[in-house]
């Protein structure tokens, strides 16, 4: 039998679907705090270089700098979703926007690895409460199906086009300021949306929500914070006590989540919905799609500057066509799962992100930028389809009272997915790295500051002569991109897996047709 999503009976009076005034004008707004989320992440990666040469930051540190914001996000974001539904979609919205703005202050004038962590972990906390509310307002903002996958499309290609705008605009900000300046950019999209949103969006929640539950919210942060922790930790340094412990502890707490849920009679999180062959689909194709592309993402602008020697605006506008590609084909993904199918789009472009990974294991320090950039628009026109359709039939499977929890669970599969690739392919780029040939005649301290990161393999190399810093520094990128080969071949191996996997769960899966047709 099918697994269409349920609309209404045809031509059934249905006074609620009439379609509300100024709905785009409140979609413009909700994008604003997408992009305000989707430039923050970008602009990390340009940041990396500067950061490390002004904070020092370890390795391990530089990792947890990476990837604490969405440990945090993750592991708050069903609790979020489920507090919008009850309180308010609108009202959450709007105060975790001006958190964002105010921690990203601190985050712009931080003065060590441990208060930068600090500040990215805060800002995680007030990330968790814009995702989720952006797509529940969608949900209950936009009746028709059709016109709700405009909207999704439109909402998933600003993500892409603040993945662009922030590598160009932090580009020009690195060239021309201190680092900080990059998170200062926040504040006047934040103004806007607050001032906004706050005439333009309607408010909704579930009606009847029950209490919200707080050991729950207690038991689903601590199991995702705590298996991702153990992930991270175990991969980078061994399986030692502490890291058993913590992967135990994540463990025991997401059993007991679950049980939990099943037991109250106003869950956190319906774990029913899981029953919806095509939500859980939609929900595994997002998770490991970003893990196998998390990795690549997060080194790639890394590898544009150090070992390609690009400026940090010449390294944003490299990565410019990943993001054209993901907008248009973000805008273009309804209609094309409408004309063939939803798995046919989900699948097919898994496997071209994966096959763009594949072509990515020839990379090295001299690859020409047309290569580079064909394949980071394959990437792109891939990511913008599965993505923008799988959103769709996550937020199609659910009553319109639960769009906050399923779209937190859309969201926790998607940063998720970027801490445990950040984690586990960033560790495999960390340990290749770091097993490097030391040229002869470097000092210790030089070759152990360049073993910490690349960024500190630059700094190391500019203190010594001319020959060993080009020697020390050339063994190191070499290292490095091997890493990054390494990566993508793992990441292009997650992605093609999941596209076939993709290919069955979402079987029979359809988007609703709109009403007038």
């Amino acid at each position: 039998m099918s697994a269409r999503t349920a609309g209404p009976a045809p031509g059934a009076p249905t006074p609620v679907e009439t379609p509300r005034p100024g709905r785009w004008l409140a979609l413009g707004v909700l994008v604003l705090a997408v992009l305000l989320v989707a430039v923050d992440a970008t602009v990390l990666g340009l940041a990396t270089p500067f950061l490390s040469e002004d904070l020092k930051p370890s390795g391990t540190q530089l990792l947890w700098i990476g990837d604490v914001y969405s440990f945090v996000i993750a592991g708050l974001l069903v609790s979020m979703g489920s507090l919008g539904d009850r309180v308010g979609r609108k009202k959450l919205l709007l105060t975790g926007a001006v958190a964002f703005g105010a921690v990203s202050v601190l985050n712009a004038y931080a003065s060590s690895p441990e208060m930068m962590i600090a500040a990215r972990a805060l800002l995680g906390v007030a990330g968790a409460t814009l995702m989720p509310s952006t797509l529940a307002l969608i949900r209950n903002i936009f009746h028709d199906p059709k016109e709700r996958s405009l909207a999704i499309g439109i909402w998933g290609a600003m993500a892409s086009a603040g993945a662009a705008v922030g590598p160009v605009v932090g580009g020009f900000l690195l060239e021309n300021f201190w680092w900080g300046s990059v998170f200062l950019i926040n504040l006047p999209v934040m103004a806007v949306l607050v001032l906004v949103g706050a005439k333009l969006l309607p408010e909704s929640k579930d009606p009847a929500p029950g209490p919200w539950d707080l050991p729950s919210v207690l038991l689903s942060m601590a199991g995702i914070v705590g298996l991702v922790y153990a992930i991270k930790e175990g991969a980078t340094n061994g399986f030692a006590w502490p890291v058993a412990l913590a992967a135990c502890v994540g463990a025991v707490a997401l059993v007991w989540f679950v049980r939990r849920q099943l037991t109250l009679p106003s869950p956190l999180l319906n774990m029913r919905l899981f029953h919806h062959r095509g939500f859980s689909g939609a929900v595994l194709a997002d998770l490991l799609t970003v893990l196998g592309l998390s990795g690549m993402v997060f080194f790639l602008s890394q590898f544009l500057q150090l070992v390609q020697d690009r400026s940090p605006l010449e390294a944003g506008l490299a990565e410019l066509p990943a993001a054209i590609g993901a907008v248009t084909a973000g805008l273009l993904a309804g209609q094309a799962a409408r004309r063939w199918s939803v798995r046919s789009v989900v699948a097919g472009g898994l496997a071209a992100i994966g096959l763009a990974l594949a072509a990515l294991v020839t990379l090295d320090a001299d690859t020409s930028y047309p290569v580079l950039g064909a394949a980071l628009l394959v990437v792109g026109i891939g990511a913008g389809f599965s993505f923008t359709v799988t959103a769709d039939v996550i937020l199609s499977s659910v009553p319109k009272e639960q769009a906050g929890a399923a779209s937190a669970v859309s969201e926790t599969a998607y940063e998720l997915g970027a801490a445990l690739g950040i984690a586990l392919l960033g560790t495999i780029v960390t340990g290749i790295y770091r097993g490097f040939t030391v040229p002869a005649g470097v000092p210790a301290g030089a070759a152990g500051d360049a073993r910490e990161s690349l960024g500190g393999a630059v700094e190391a190399a500019a203190t010594l002569p001319a020959d060993s810093g080009a020697a020390l520094l050339g063994s190191a990128q070499d290292s490095f991109v091997e890493g990054l080969r390494v990566a993508s071949g793992v990441g292009a191996l997650v992605l093609l897996v999941t596209a076939v996997a993709a290919w069955f769960l979402l079987r029979g899966q359809r988007l609703e047709e709109g009403y007038g047709g």
